[in-house]
């Protein structure tokens, strides 16, 4: 049999497993996270069914639990990553907050850090927070990434340019009013 003989196969697997599960699995996901996530977790389970066709069970029944497996498991890898962002949010807070008086530039710089880590894509605050909050390598956040680390390096390399960006774009702090003042009165 050759694999063009197969294609044929896997598309009409794949097209009776959409039809047969498609309405289940929406409501599976509905049911589990806000509605208007719930079309981008069936998508992602259905790409992984298509990539892993050969790994589905054979029986109907089993082939949908597995779906349901997928975007259980997808559904929890966006609950980690939100849970990661709100986590940074609350260092980047609790840092603020416990600086004392003489660390004011110290202040300013992690209140500019945290607006300028609320302009990167969820993309690049991912990759930063593996790097840097996770401290893992970049061959295990490649892992968790599914992804190659050569590929990981580059979208860190990104992040860490797209927040200096940010980081460089900020308004700069304007003179004090004191050295104004002591102009006017000498």
């Amino acid at each position: 049999m050759t694999n063009s003989s197969r294609a044929p196969d896997r598309a009409a697997r794949f097209s009776a497993l959409y039809r047969a599960t498609y309405a289940d699995l929406v409501r599976f996901a509905q049911r589990r996270v806000d509605h208007s996530q719930a079309e981008d977790v069936v998508a992602e389970a259905f790409l992984v069914a298509w990539r892993r066709l050969d790994d589905l069970p054979k029986q109907a029944e089993d082939a949908r639990a597995w779906l349901f497996g997928v975007a259980r498991h997808t559904i929890m890898n966006s609950r980690r990553g939100s849970d990661r962002r709100r986590a940074l949010a609350v260092r980047l807070a609790t840092s603020v907050s416990t600086a004392t008086d003489g660390a004011a530039d110290l202040v300013a710089q992690q209140i500019d850090l945290a607006a300028a880590w609320n302009l990167l894509s969820e993309v690049h605050q991912e990759a930063l927070a593996l790097a840097v909050l996770d401290e893992l390598t970049a061959p295990q956040a490649a892992v968790v990434l599914g992804i190659s680390p050569v590929a990981f390096r580059l979208r860190l390399s990104r992040a860490r340019r797209a927040l200096r960006a940010h980081l460089d774009h900020r308004p700069q702090p304007t003179l004090a009013p004191a050295s104004v003042t002591e102009r006017h009165s000498s």
